[in-house]
Protein backbone atom coordinates (compact mmCIF):
# COMPACT_ATOMS: atom_id res chain seq x y z
CA UNK A 1 0.00 0.00 0.00
CA UNK A 2 1.35 3.26 -0.41
CA UNK A 3 1.87 5.65 2.22
CA UNK A 4 -0.55 8.64 1.14
CA UNK A 5 -3.63 6.08 1.81
CA UNK A 6 -4.97 7.27 5.47
CA UNK A 7 -6.06 4.73 7.65
CA UNK A 8 -4.86 1.40 5.29
CA UNK A 9 -1.76 -0.68 6.51
CA UNK A 10 0.63 -1.97 4.50
CA UNK A 11 0.62 -6.24 4.49
CA UNK A 12 2.92 -7.21 6.77
CA UNK A 13 4.60 -10.66 5.95
CA UNK A 14 3.45 -13.40 8.56
CA UNK A 15 5.78 -16.47 8.35
CA UNK A 16 8.65 -16.88 10.50
CA UNK A 17 11.55 -16.91 7.48
CA UNK A 18 9.85 -13.30 6.21
CA UNK A 19 9.40 -11.64 9.48
CA UNK A 20 12.98 -12.64 10.37
CA UNK A 21 14.23 -11.37 6.29
CA UNK A 22 15.75 -15.22 6.63
CA UNK A 23 14.81 -16.92 2.87
CA UNK A 24 15.60 -20.79 2.47
CA UNK A 25 17.13 -19.58 -1.12
CA UNK A 26 20.75 -18.96 -1.24
CA UNK A 27 22.29 -18.02 -4.55
CA UNK A 28 24.16 -21.50 -4.49
CA UNK A 29 21.29 -23.74 -3.32
CA UNK A 30 19.77 -21.55 -6.16
CA UNK A 31 22.10 -22.45 -8.77
CA UNK A 32 22.40 -26.10 -7.70
CA UNK A 33 18.92 -26.66 -8.14
CA UNK A 34 19.02 -24.51 -11.78
CA UNK A 35 22.19 -27.01 -12.78
CA UNK A 36 20.90 -29.27 -15.49
CA UNK A 37 20.26 -33.13 -14.76
CA UNK A 38 22.16 -35.91 -16.28
CA UNK A 39 21.11 -37.29 -19.01
CA UNK A 40 20.79 -41.02 -18.78
CA UNK A 41 19.70 -43.74 -21.05
CA UNK A 42 16.55 -45.05 -20.72
CA UNK A 43 15.60 -48.19 -23.11
CA UNK A 44 11.76 -46.88 -22.83
CA UNK A 45 12.78 -43.60 -24.19
CA UNK A 46 10.67 -41.89 -26.90
CA UNK A 47 12.20 -42.25 -30.37
CA UNK A 48 12.90 -45.91 -30.90
CA UNK A 49 11.46 -46.10 -34.22
CA UNK A 50 8.48 -47.45 -36.00
CA UNK A 51 9.79 -51.16 -35.38
CA UNK A 52 9.08 -50.66 -31.22
CA UNK A 53 5.61 -49.35 -31.54
CA UNK A 54 3.70 -52.61 -32.04
CA UNK A 55 5.69 -53.99 -28.72
CA UNK A 56 5.00 -50.75 -27.00
CA UNK A 57 1.05 -50.90 -27.85
CA UNK A 58 0.66 -54.14 -26.38
CA UNK A 59 2.28 -53.20 -23.70
CA UNK A 60 0.04 -50.50 -22.99
CA UNK A 61 -2.97 -52.76 -23.97
CA UNK A 62 -2.35 -55.23 -20.89
CA UNK A 63 -2.19 -52.19 -18.84
CA UNK A 64 -6.01 -51.22 -19.17
CA UNK A 65 -8.45 -52.22 -16.95
CA UNK A 66 -11.08 -53.51 -19.11
CA UNK A 67 -15.18 -52.88 -18.04
CA UNK A 68 -17.08 -55.76 -17.35
CA UNK A 69 -19.66 -56.64 -19.64
CA UNK A 70 -22.74 -55.25 -17.00
CA UNK A 71 -20.38 -52.08 -16.87
CA UNK A 72 -20.58 -51.90 -20.93
CA UNK A 73 -24.33 -52.02 -20.60
CA UNK A 74 -25.10 -49.74 -18.35
CA UNK A 75 -22.94 -47.23 -19.91
CA UNK A 76 -24.07 -48.04 -23.66
CA UNK A 77 -27.84 -47.67 -21.90
CA UNK A 78 -26.99 -43.94 -20.49
CA UNK A 79 -25.52 -43.24 -23.78
CA UNK A 80 -28.85 -43.99 -25.85
CA UNK A 81 -30.49 -42.97 -23.02
CA UNK A 82 -28.86 -39.21 -23.20
CA UNK A 83 -29.22 -39.09 -26.90
CA UNK A 84 -33.14 -40.00 -26.55
CA UNK A 85 -33.19 -37.02 -24.03
CA UNK A 86 -31.09 -34.52 -26.24
CA UNK A 87 -32.76 -35.53 -29.33
CA UNK A 88 -36.16 -34.62 -27.88
CA UNK A 89 -34.46 -31.34 -26.70
CA UNK A 90 -33.44 -30.30 -29.78
CA UNK A 91 -36.51 -31.16 -32.26
CA UNK A 92 -38.81 -29.71 -29.03
CA UNK A 93 -36.68 -26.02 -29.49
CA UNK A 94 -37.19 -26.68 -33.18
CA UNK A 95 -40.45 -27.10 -33.43
CA UNK A 96 -40.94 -23.90 -31.00
CA UNK A 97 -38.65 -21.42 -32.78
CA UNK A 98 -40.39 -22.48 -36.30
CA UNK A 99 -43.49 -21.81 -34.54
CA UNK A 100 -42.47 -18.84 -32.81
CA UNK A 101 -41.21 -17.60 -36.21
CA UNK A 102 -44.19 -18.61 -38.12
CA UNK A 103 -46.73 -16.64 -35.56
CA UNK A 104 -44.51 -13.42 -36.41
CA UNK A 105 -44.79 -13.76 -40.33
CA UNK A 106 -48.24 -14.85 -40.39
CA UNK A 107 -49.40 -11.65 -38.61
Amino acid sequence: MTENQPGRHAAKPTGKRQMSGASSVTSDSYEEKRASAPVVADKDAPGKGAAAFPGEVVQEMRKVVWPTRQQMLNYTLIVFGFLIVMTALVWGVDKGAAWVVEQILVR
